[in-house]
């Protein structure tokens, strides 16, 4: 299995939009700003100064993330997944780097995040990653009990 990371084009919002909604419907967390997010993501992520990365092996997308600025210095860690056959191979592993790799190249201080308390594996994640819990402030999502932030 030979995974690359590749930067979103629009030849992929299909799979971006399919794969974010599965896991997001599999939790019961998909919301209206999702829906915005994912129907538009030209505009709303990377028209912003942002970037979407794709996990692909062969044409084939199977995971996906994104960082959203959110300020001068902060960005927001978003629409991270992989799909269920492709889960245990390290490749959020690989989306996260090329995510904080971003952040840094454009000079950002921070990277936050909002999760839900149902995904114990990505917070475990951010967690070996240094992430931080804070207080639940400014989310667009109803369903996040959970605030993190990483400091670059």
């Amino acid at each position: 299995m030979e995974i690359s990371i590749r930067p979103y084009t629009e030849a992929f919002h299909d799979a971006f939009r399919d794969i974010n909604t599965s896991w997001l419907n599999e939790y019961g967390l998909l919301e209206s700003h999702d829906i915005a997010v994912l129907e538009n993501p030209g505009t709303m992520i990377i028209d912003k100064g942002g970037a979407i990365f794709l996990a692909m092996e062969n044409d084939t997308v199977v995971g996906t993330a994104a960082i959203v600025k959110e300020g001068e210095d902060c960005v927001e860690l978003v629409k991270m997944t992989v799909i269920p056959a492709f889960r245990g191979r390290g490749i959020s592993r690989l989306l996260i780097d090329r995510c904080i790799a971003a952040a840094k190249n454009i000079g950002t201080k921070k990277i936050i995040l909002f999760s839900n308390s149902k995904l114990t594996t990505a917070i475990g994640l951010y967690e070996r990653y240094g992430f931080m819990h804070i207080p639940v402030t400014d989310s667009h999502f109803e369903t996040a009990d959970i605030k993190m932030e990483l400091s670059l």
